[in-house]
């Protein structure tokens, strides 16, 4: 019983510190620095007997245990999508700035894994319109640039981009 007492003395005097300080200071910036200082020495010195009061088989570390940390699957696999999805749109604006038209990349990977992996590309061809400022017109160079463009933006090999036509 004597230590929640000796804690509500200690309480209580470093309020009427805090409140005699702040009689002393004058108004202006300096106040508002003191004042929050000892906001922050009034909450340590609430805190800092607790876990004693509560009994010595209070463990903070059971609180911040990584184990207890769970990761939402479904929210995992919509953001990776989300990122498979952007990615594709940005190498098929990439590959019309470069003069082919209609042209549909599908990422393959795996979405429910923390890191993703893209696993193979595949590119459609079958409606392609060559553009004036296309750098090629055979379907084999067509086919070398459109790779080289889905490298650029993936680290991924030149044997895992798949073409259909």
């Amino acid at each position: 019983m004597s230590e929640i007492s000796a804690w509500i003395l200690s309480i209580a005097g470093v309020i009427c510190l805090s409140v005699v300080v702040e009689l002393i200071l004058p108004e202006g910036q300096m106040n508002k620095y003191i004042k929050s200082i000892f906001s922050f020495i009034i909450i340590f010195v609430i805190i800092l007997p607790l876990p004693k009061l509560l009994g010595s088989k209070f463990d903070f570390s059971n609180i911040f245990e990584y184990s207890q940390i769970e990761i939402d699957d479904d929210y995992l696999a919509q953001l990776n999508l989300d990122k498979l999805n952007k990615l594709q749109s940005e190498i098929e604006e990439d590959i019309t700035k470069q003069g082919y038209e209609n042209v549909k990349v599908y990422i393959n990977g795996n979405i429910f894994d923390n890191a993703m992996q893209i696993s193979s590309i595949k590119v459609d061809l079958s409606n392609l319109v060559i553009t004036e400022n296309a750098e090629h017109k055979s379907i084999q160079k067509i086919k070398k640039h459109i790779t080289s463009i889905i490298c650029e933006h993936v680290k991924i090999g030149e044997e895992e981009v798949l073409y259909a036509e």
